[in-house]
């Protein structure tokens, strides 16, 4: 069978999707959400650590918290994509000018659903 131009046979590469013949139903979606708790050591209080992680956590379009522990630690609960979670572990482990960041411990978390924003909580 001869096919018009305008319209393209089922198994034609154009007709999946991609022009690389890729099927797009395929693509693994970026958009996935993920939790994560952090614990940031070392000279992280008294030294504006909390508003630094707030104002990362809304340039990055993070939702959830961060806190002072009676450890001498800051927690951070975050949940958003895998990029922007490693961008977030990124510039915790940096912390602003007058922090000396020692440590950052990650790990998994439970996703909140009325988390929308990024907010800095009462010390411990």
């Amino acid at each position: 069978m001869i096919w018009p131009t305008s319209a393209r046979k089922p198994t034609d590469r154009h007709a999946r999707g991609s022009r690389f013949g890729i099927l797009v139903n395929h693509i693994p979606m970026v958009d996935r959400k993920l939790a994560r708790r952090f614990l940031v050591r070392g000279r992280v209080q008294g030294v504006g650590f909390r508003w630094f992680v707030e104002r990362e956590a809304h340039i990055l379009g993070l939702a959830g918290w961060v806190r002072n522990n009676s450890d001498g630690r800051v927690e951070v609960f975050a949940q958003g994509t895998p990029e922007q979670l490693s961008g977030l572990r990124a510039r915790l482990q940096q912390g602003p000018r007058a922090a000396r960041v020692d440590d950052v411990e990650e790990s998994e978390a439970n996703l909140t659903q009325d988390l929308k924003t990024f907010r800095i909580e009462g010390a411990w």
